[in-house]
């Protein structure tokens, strides 16, 4: 194969690779910047619903210091009045999650009889304590207001006897501030869908009228009860403006640690995302005295994608143009290699007709030996070899006696077989280095380039003469027997150009014939033909 065959034959399988490579590079530049806009975009949401939530809990407490005010500038608030004031308040979708909002009374266990008493005469025959046993102090629902629910069934309930939720609002009652409790499995009596709900409960305390509360110690002494909302985050979240943050797969987690049991939402619903998957981003958020963990997770569940990844494109493009382009360049790589094939076999076969052409012209088509212009440049060339080495060379005019007589009476066929087989004789007489030709009819010519003595083209002549005196075997039905009467001229004695020698041959061949045929005759000088 040729180095510019092989050039070509490369091309294909090197452009394959090149395009692939810069497919690659454009795949992983894509789901590289793919991967930085969905991460950007994650962060972005997630701070969007950060702020969301932190405005909604702003709003929720806003809403129990509204109750605060009431309790704290009123001897009493008859269950009516506490009604009437939420009313007026008219909750809506701004305050979703929202399922409620009550009041917790702060009381000794030497008051308690006397809180129950009251209760039962403002018309809640049933009410008790719940969780019941003995305690110091006690902090039951006096009143609640449900959104949705049967309001009556919350009453009574004491979230002051929970460890937990005790905590918050010990905490609430410390600070003056809002608290929250930790993660709670809220369930509203009385509602439709019972189903464990994760929420939280949201506490605010409420002080004596006229007392001071400034310090943690006045706060103790000053404290008559608590505002509390039960809040359900699945609500909350559902409800927070933003297309971006509705759109994106979020979980919320009680705490710093992203476990299971500590999980308060997931948008995705369907938990089956690993929790020791790597997030897209996080973001911590101080709610109200504790710490919420957001996770914007990595394998997204949404309608739409937040980022556009065209990596998967671009492979698929990339690959198909690749091969493409590889095709076509195998196509005008090899079809240039064709070409060149092709051109090459025309050029051969022209060749080839061009030296069977000039075989035809230059040999006779029946014996195949050279014909009369070919012969006579073999002469020439002799000639002119042997003046420039002063050397001799001989050239016999052989004639087959009575050929004409066979060719007519057995035929053509026989006759053209009878010279073929003459022809094949006389090469086999002579050296490599002589030239046998056909001059035409039953004429042939032999050429001796280099010889000593006239001994040696007579003993040459003579054996050509023997040889053709065997009998043939051609097929036809006896073997046939002819004779040969030979001419020979030598150089320079006989003849010192072409003209000269071939007429002084052919001179010598008649002596032959005339002489009774079968026979060499060597030509000498006064010799005519008769």
């Amino acid at each position: 194969m040729s180095r510019l065959g092989l050039r070509y034959k490369l091309l294909a399988p090197l452009i394959l690779l090149v395009s692939l490579g810069i497919t690659y590079w454009l795949w992983q530049h894509e789901q590289r910047n793919a991967l930085i806009d969905r991460l950007e975009t994650a962060d972005y949401n997630l701070r969007e619903a950060t702020s969301s939530i932190d405005q909604r809990i702003a709003a929720y407490e806003q809403v129990l210091r509204g109750v605060q005010g009431l309790f704290a500038a009123s001897d009493v608030v008859r269950r009516e009045e506490f009604k009437t004031y939420l009313d007026s308040l008219q909750l809506g979708a701004d305050f979703a999650g929202l399922e409620g909002i009550g009041y917790v009374q702060w009381t000794a266990q030497a008051d308690l009889p006397a809180l129950i008493a009251e209760q039962k005469k403002t018309g809640i025959s049933d009410y008790q304590i719940r969780p019941e046993g003995q305690r110091e102090f006690y902090a039951p629902v006096v009143q609640m207001e449900l959104l949705s629910g049967n309001s009556h069934l919350v009453l009574g309930i004491d979230p002051y006897a929970n460890a937990e939720r005790r905590l918050a609002m010990e905490r609430a009652r410390d600070s003056g501030d809002a608290k929250i409790t930790g993660k709670v499995d809220l369930v509203i009596p009385g509602e439709t869908d019972a189903q464990t709900k994760a929420g939280f409960l949201m506490f605010l305390p409420v002080y004596a009228k006229g007392h001071a509360h400034s310090t943690q110690a006045e706060r103790r002494v000053a404290l008559i009860g608590w505002v509390v909302a039960p809040l359900r985050i699945n609500k909350l979240m559902a409800s927070l403006y933003g297309g971006r943050t509705a759109s994106a797969s979020i979980r919320i987690y009680e705490g710093v640690k992203m476990a299971k049991q500590s999980l308060l939402y997931d948008s995705s619903q369907s938990g089956s995302r690993p929790y020791s998957l790597r997030s897209d981003a996080v973001e911590y958020l101080e709610v109200a005295g504790r710490t919420w963990t957001l996770e914007m997770l990595g394998e997204q569940q949404r309608e739409r994608p937040i980022s556009k990844d065209n990596s998967g494109m671009i492979a698929g493009a990339g690959i198909a143009l690749s091969l493409l382009l590889t095709v076509l360049t195998w196509v005008l790589a090899t079809g240039h290699s064709r070409a060149h094939t092709l051109a090459r076999e025309m050029t051969r076969e022209l060749r080839d007709s061009e030296t069977r052409l000039r075989h035809q012209a230059e040999h006779d088509a029946l014996t195949g030996l050279p014909n009369r212009a070919l012969f006579s440049d073999h002469l020439s060339h002799a000639l002119a070899q042997a003046r420039r080495n002063r050397a001799r060379l001989a050239l016999m005019f052989i004639d087959l006696d009575r050929f004409k007589p066979i060719n007519d009476t057995l035929g053509h066929h026989v006759g053209d077989a009878l010279l073929q087989v003459v022809a094949e004789r006389l090469q086999h007489c002579v050296r490599e280095s002589d030239i046998v030709g056909r001059m035409g009819g039953d004429e042939f010519v032999v050429l001796l380039p280099v010889i000593e003595t006239e001994e040696d083209a007579l003993l040459v002549a003579e054996k050509i003469r023997e040889a053709l005196n065997l009998p043939f075997e051609l097929g036809c039905g006896q073997p046939l027997r002819l004779s040969s009467s030979t001419g020979i001229a030598i150089f320079p004695e006989h003849g010192v150009d072409e003209v000269q020698l071939t007429k002084n041959a052919d001179a010598a061949m008649y002596l032959a014939k005339d002489n009774g045929r079968n026979q060499v005759q060597l030509y000498r000088v006064g010799v005519g033909v008769t």
